[in-house]
């Protein structure tokens, strides 16, 4: 059973830079899209960042386009995203979730994720 580990959360100012992980574990990531969604306080879960571990496409919300990186390792089954130039707005509960490429289309939706993980607390403030 696919299992996901975030980690690299944590505090960090305006224009600084954190690096999150998410680690999978039970499956091997062939076929699936990985993405980061992000929950600030009496707000939805939004869309973040996808990745397809097939072939590496990927897909950014606007709001962090030019700031964050999304990237695997296959050989480590991981997925991390790189976010820089970090604003306050970025504060947020970030998940990692998988969705099956098998049953999905590119990108997936977030009805899509099935597997999600506990999420890793980000906040930007001086």
């Amino acid at each position: 059973q696919l299992q996901l580990v975030e980690s690299g959360g944590g505090l960090v100012q305006p224009g600084g830079s954190l690096r999150l992980s998410c680690v999978a574990s039970g499956v091997i990531l062939d076929y699936y899209a990985i993405g980061w969604f992000r929950q600030a306080p009496g707000k939805e879960r939004e869309g973040v960042s996808c990745i397809a571990t097939t072939d590496g496409s990927t897909d950014y919300a606007q709001s962090v386009k030019g700031r964050f990186i999304i990237s695997r390792d296959k050989d480590k089954n991981t997925v991390t995203l790189q976010m820089n130039s970090l604003k306050a707005e970025d504060t947020a509960i970030y998940y990692c979730a998988a969705a099956d490429l098998m049953r999905a289309d590119w990108p997936p939706g977030i009805a899509d994720y099935g597997t999600w993980g506990q999420g890793t607390q980000v906040t930007v403030s001086s």
